[in-house]
Parts: structure tokens; sequence; C-alpha cells
């Protein structure tokens, strides 16, 4: 019998490089206060945001996407046509097919690219950057470009109190290539999906038989049951991302958490028991929540602004709707 060939071939993998696309319209508090009756200064408290960035309709989830990943592309100094897979986490494609990482793949001239979406939520960045890592250790690719990108505004209620004030838009994206020395640590994740209820969509497209909702599907959410069960599951979560890396609290140079509240950053930085050296990511602050594009945007922000260093460790971790998360400690590129 004839055996099949493997071609496997263990090595290591890292981030090669980051770029960003941030939506031009800046939103402030008040102009969501308008909408909602909520007081400025209470979304501050509640959530860390003062502004958040809103995509034009020119501003499309592709567009976005490809001008992140070609950012990327240069700050590693590789060029498309050495990309082996190119993988675009979103929730927020309005088409069912073909994947935006197809379309994204086509526009950057990435002619010999597998491309393909991930759909885990907030999650989604970090779930992909695992992929990609194991694509290039595993000898599948060469480079795989990573690209978290949202249109959060086109699944929002921009009405709704619960979740108005937090979701807004962008793209980040990495290269992920070889290394001689590990630069992507394990991955930890989970989906429990008991407490899928939390934060999911209000109705479906349609019931199954084709008949559609009066109102257009939009996000949900139980604040205080994600924040309660992001309480208490990250902090044993990034616990395990470190011990199976081999670092310590003490080793990282950042801390980039997916940015959906600063209350659920502050207390596991405080868990962790992370000092002033772990510079922490809060680009929330002016970018709001944009799910999988999260974490590479507060990424660049923390290397461009030199509050982490290029080369320095950093525990990644995003989390959402499923409810699931995932993480990795990384070295920054």
């Amino acid at each position: 019998m004839t055996a099949i060939r493997d071609t496997e071939v263990l090595r290591h993998s890292r981030l090669l490089g980051v770029g960003t696309y941030r939506p031009e319209r800046s939103v402030p508090n008040t102009e969501i206060a308008e909408r909602t009756g909520l007081d400025p200064d209470w979304i501050e408290r509640r959530s860390g945001i003062r502004s958040r960035r809103y995509a034009s309709p020119t501003e499309t989830l592709p567009s976005m996407a490809t001008t992140a990943a070609e950012k990327a592309l240069a700050a590693a100094g590789i060029s498309a046509d050495q990309l082996g897979t190119v993988i675009v986490a979103t929730i927020t494609s309005m088409e069912q097919m073909p994947a935006v990482a197809v379309e994204v793949a086509h526009r950057l001239g990435a002619r010999q690219a597998a491309a393909f979406d991930v759909s885990a939520a907030c999650a989604g960045f970090c779930h992909a950057v695992a992929l990609a890592s194991d694509q290039v250790r595993m000898g599948r690719s060469d480079y795989v470009l990573v690209i978290g990108a949202e249109r959060m505004t086109d699944i929002l209620d921009h009405e709704d109190r619960d979740t108005a004030f937090l979701f807004a838009d962008g793209a980040g994206a990495v290269v992920v290539g070889p290394s001689q020395e590990p630069g992507i640590g394990p991955v930890v994740w989970r989906a429990d999906g008991s407490r899928n209820a939390a934060l999911k969509m209000t109705a479906p497209w349609h019931d199954g038989t084709g008949v559609r909702p009066d109102a257009r599907p939009a996000i949900t959410m139980s604040g205080w049951k994600v924040y309660r069960w992001a309480t208490n599951e990250l902090v044993p979560a990034t616990r395990q991302m470190l011990d199976l890396a081999g670092v310590t609290v003490d080793d990282l140079d950042a801390f980039i958490p997916h940015q959906a509240n600063m209350l659920i950053t502050d207390f596991v930085v405080e868990q962790l028991g992370l000092t002033e050296r772990t510079a922490v990511a809060r680009d929330i602050v002016t970018s709001g929540n944009s799910s999988a594009a999260s974490i590479p945007l507060a990424m660049e922000e923390l290397l461009a602004g030199g509050k982490a260093p290029s080369g320095g460790l950093a525990l990644l971790v995003g989390f959402g709707a499923g409810l699931v998360y995932a993480g990795q400690v990384v070295r920054l590129p």
C-alpha cells in the first residue's frame, strides 16, 4: 500500500509586522448621548470610552482590511505573492459568501494564497493567530496574513442603551512567518455555549423557512453577564497562557486584551499583579470596541507610541460572543 507523503516540518513562528486602518470619523460620547439619552460621563465611567471610530459607506470591510494588510506587509518586508494563506477574522461581513479573505487576497495580489474567514467574534484575531502559527510551524505556509476587520456599526442598534456606546469599526493585520526561536506561544481557548444568550444577535436572518424578521437583526448583550463571565474565566486562562509559554508576569512588556471594557481590563490587570513595567493597551478610550480588530489596533497603538518595545513579550487575549476566549503570549513585531 502506498503511503501518503507527509511534509510536515516543525519550526518556529513569530509576528513580523503589524498594520492598521482607523476610519476617519471619530464619534464622541456626546453624539451617542443624543440618540440614547445616556450621560456622556456615565458612558466613560462604565466603559472607558470617550470616542470611537465609525466607518463611512466608502470605508468598506474589504477596503479597510486591505489597507491594514498592505501596511502590515510593508512593515514585515513581505510581498503579497509570498503569502501562503490569508485569514480574516470578522463577524460583520454582510455576504455569506465568498469569504472576505478571498476579496482581500485578490486586492493584494496574493495569487498563490489560500484564503478564508474565521468567525469567533471578539476572540477571532487570537484564534486566527493560532491557526497562522500552526501553518508556519508545520511548513504549510511560509507567510500567513492575519486580519481582524469589523464594521460593527452595520449590526448595531444605534438606539440600544446597552450596546450603542460600545461598538465601533476598524481593521488591524499582522504577518506571521518563520523564526529562529519561538515567537508565538501555545494558544489557550475555550467555548462556553451555555452562556450564548449573554451576547448574540437579536434574531437570525430568517427562521429556517425563509421568513425574515420585521426588524433587521442587531447585536444584543447582557453586559453584567458578560462582565461576570469574563472576570471569572480570564484570569485563570491568562495564567495558563503564561505557564504554557514559560513566561512569568514579570517578563511581560505588554498586556493587550480585547478592548471590550476598561473595567474588565483593570480587573484582570489587578488580579494578575501587573506592575508599571508592563504596558497595558487602553486603545478603547478613542477607538471603542471593534471586536476582532481591537487587539491588532491596540498593538499598533502601543508600538507606535513607544509604550511597548519591538521584540518585547506581550500577552494577547480575546473574548466575546459564544461565549468564547482565546489568547497566547507573543513576541511583538
